[in-house]
């Protein structure tokens, strides 16, 4: 493959629509093999918006204004980053010949819960949970007593787990409602989960070339309010268990094609393995490969849509954990421990323009065996405070 330097009438360009942490790390890898990179989002200053060569503020759901963008720059890889965009964008841009990665389909059907999830267990028999799509109060209420309790109600199209509940009884179902209805995306539809009995959860990082599919050691992690906590690689599990999954992830990548890396949320019970959700796009609890992989998920995505080699080492267990924030700001300062950059921890700041209550601001990574790594990853975060 040949490299060319950014700026040039002959750069190669990425475009990357959501320009937030993970975006960020996609942004530093391009640019260091010379591509030209473009950062689009909905606010100003976002973290990729800090190390891109050119960056764009725009409604993310406006379809004129991103394709207008688009048409400007020329860009010779789309890389959506975030679900809360415009579907119709993307399909345009395919028609008129730019680069969606993977490609517009997947994008639609991984944003869309119900899309994904009809996909999955109808289209390609992959094991999942119970589920009923709803629109109303009543509806939600109706299926939840179908389903049985506790059940899980999440808007079909949100982000970072925004309206995500656990119904446990019937007096649960108006306050779910009105947290799905409160998220960012569509929350116009709701979809009930039964609640599968699982003893975890992990994410399968899964990596695709024209050529070849490689897989992460699977990642466990803990969520609260359904976004990300803590996370560590490798999660423990059966090699029974693990080969069913890179299965599993492998079936639903190849179904929604492109090149890229895909973050694959699996239900592991026993040996048996359930399909949950996927990202076309590196995922949040992934940030634990900044420590462990001689090529982290974001330089694994790079790789892949640029069809390079997907050869990586694993250098060894650890764990992440997140920051979140517990102060309104518009001037966010993160306070971190100096005990936190040590011989195997260190941490992301993100560096984001405006803190809220809950929002990511940072990370901290450790490098140890994975029990230590995580005990250590839980006490260093009580050592970050925000201002």
């Amino acid at each position: 493959m040949q490299f060319s330097a950014p700026l040039k009438s002959n750069s190669k360009k990425v475009m990357l629509l959501g320009s937030g942490e993970l975006g960020k790390e996609v942004i530093i890898e391009a640019q260091r093999l010379g591509i030209e990179t473009i950062a689009v989002d909905r606010y100003a200053n976002a973290p990729a918006h800090h190390v891109a060569h050119r960056s764009y503020v725009v409604n993310m759901q406006d379809k004129e204004a991103i394709l207008e963008i688009i048409r400007h720059e020329k860009p010779d890889y789309i890389l959506p980053e975030i679900e809360a965009i415009s579907i119709d964008a993307l399909f345009e841009a395919e028609k008129e010949g730019f680069n969606v990665i993977p490609n517009a389909d997947a994008v639609s059907k991984t944003m869309n819960r119900k899309n994904i999830r009809t996909f999955a267990a109808e289209d390609l028999n992959l094991k999942t949970g119970a589920y009923r799509f709803v629109t109303t109060e009543e509806g939600m209420l109706e299926a939840a007593r179908e389903l049985g309790f506790p059940c899980v109600i999440k808007p079909v199209m949100s982000s970072s787990g925004h309206g995500q509940s656990v119904a446990r009884s019937e007096a649960d179902i108006p306050a779910s409602w009105l947290e799905a209805k409160e998220a960012r995306g569509d929350a116009s539809e709701l979809i009930v989960e039964a609640f599968v009995d699982f003893d975890y959860e992990i994410t399968m990082l899964t990596a695709r070339n024209a050529k070849e599919t490689v897989f992460c050691e699977p990642i466990g992690h803990e969520q609260r309010d359904g976004d990300y906590v803590f996370s560590w690689q490798p999660a423990q599990m059966s090699e029974l268990a693990k080969k069913r999954s890179q299965e599993m992830a492998k079936i639903i990548t190849d179904g929604l094609g492109g090149q890229g890396l895909f973050g694959v949320e699996l239900f592991i019970k026993g040996d048996e393995v359930y399909f949950s959700e996927v990202s076309p796009r590196p995922h949040d609890t992934g940030m634990v490969t900044l420590i462990t992989q001689s090529q982290s998920e974001f330089a694994l995505h790079l790789r892949a849509v640029l069809g390079l080699p997907l050869g990586f080492t694993f250098y060894g267990d650890g764990a992440s954990a997140a920051f979140k924030s517990e102060v309104e700001s518009h001037a966010p300062v993160v306070d971190v421990d100096d005990s936190l950059f040590s011989d195997n921890s260190y941490v992301r700041v993100f560096s984001k323009p405006e803190a809220h209550k809950g929002r990511r601001l940072a990370v901290a990574l450790v490098f140890d065996a994975v029990e230590k790594a995580l005990e250590q990853s839980r006490e260093l975060i009580k050592k970050i405070k925000d201002i």
